[in-house]
């Protein structure tokens, strides 16, 4: 059955029917505001949108996988500024011959994703759309600390990663050159495995930076640098080629270290630290920062894209 033989307000039962809710959680759907608890006093907030063509695509991803995806986005971004995320809200404009179950299992992904962190689908908003969006806010506790921003670089810092970079697009690449294999790269980017407590961990440790690793490790990275006011430097032998990309970048005749370094959406965090600092569990230098401006790789400029934008 599509959303039109649903009905908005029968669709809205579907799914809050399938969500649960954790402890931050004061009041969920069903009133014209949700209430979630806020223990610092400050709130994290972040949103992002995925769009159907530009974003994502149905005949490469569930519903669920989309979710995940969705989810991961926001709840990373909340993770880069050093708090715990606590609430998702979520927006979906849907085609109305969309089938009820698309939604329902895009809520599945949502919730799954959101409770790996302790956080809740706490409400949101539906329309009709000529192309289905999926539009996703996100909140989080900052613990007391002050939010860790992406001006805080210094010379001398040590540039540090947690999680992985290059999964995801060379599962992106797979899957635009028409393949489903291997697996490992194409579920790398259905699905992101981000390292949401490696944020507030770096935040204890004293990070004077941290960014969220979507666009591409040196195009994020950049904007450190840019915010900061300061050059930084990647080490291309921090990185090794994982067998199965680099297998894959053979097949496919690509630079595998142009996934690494410049690839996006495994939703990585890179985070500058003050020279000395023993770096969180989960974490390893990358690089450094230096006085100066922009970001090179081995000292040279990167000869190549440095990430996605949305408008190219």
């Amino acid at each position: 059955m599509s959303v039109t033989g649903v009905g908005e307000f029968g669709l809205i039962d579907r799914v809050t029917a399938r969500l649960s809710y954790g402890p931050t959680c004061l009041l969920g759907p069903g009133d014209d505001a949700a209430v979630v608890a806020a223990p610092d006093g400050r709130v994290a907030a972040s949103t992002d949108v995925l769009v159907e063509g530009r974003h994502f695509r149905r005949d490469w991803s569930s519903a669920r996988d989309v979710g995940h995806r969705a989810a991961a986005a926001n709840l990373a971004d909340i993770a880069a500024m050093g708090a715990t995320p606590t609430a998702l809200l979520v927006a979906l404009c849907a085609p109305l011959d969309l089938p009820a179950a698309w939604a329902e299992e895009l809520a599945d992904g949502l919730g799954a994703e959101a409770a790996g962190v302790g956080a809740s689908v706490v409400g949101g908003d539906m329309s009709a759309s000529p192309t289905l969006t999926v539009a996703v806010t996100a909140l989080g506790d900052l613990g007391g600390r002050p939010p860790v921003l992406r001006s805080g670089a210094r010379p001398g810092d040590v540039l540090a990663l947690a999680g992985r970079t290059g999964w995801a697009a060379a599962g992106y690449t797979v899957l635009s050159r028409g393949f489903r294999t291997p697996k490992v790269l194409v579920e790398a980017y259905r699905r992101p495995e981000v390292p949401y407590r490696a944020g507030p961990a770096a935040a204890e440790a004293g990070a004077t930076s941290m960014i969220d690793i979507s666009d591409g490790l040196l195009a994020d990275v950049g904007h450190v640098a840019r915010a900061s006011g300061v050059a930084v430097d990647v080490h291309r032998a921090a990185f090794e080629v994982p067998r199965q990309m680099g297998d894959a970048a053979q097949a496919l005749g690509v630079d595998p270290y142009a996934w690494l370094l410049a690839g996006g959406e495994d939703h990585a965090l890179a985070a500058t630290f003050p020279a000395g600092t023993a770096l969180p569990e989960g974490w390893r230098p990358i690089g450094r920062v230096d006085a100066g401006e922009g970001v090179t790789v081995d000292g040279r400029a990167w000869d190549g894209p440095a990430g996605w934008d949305h408008f190219r």
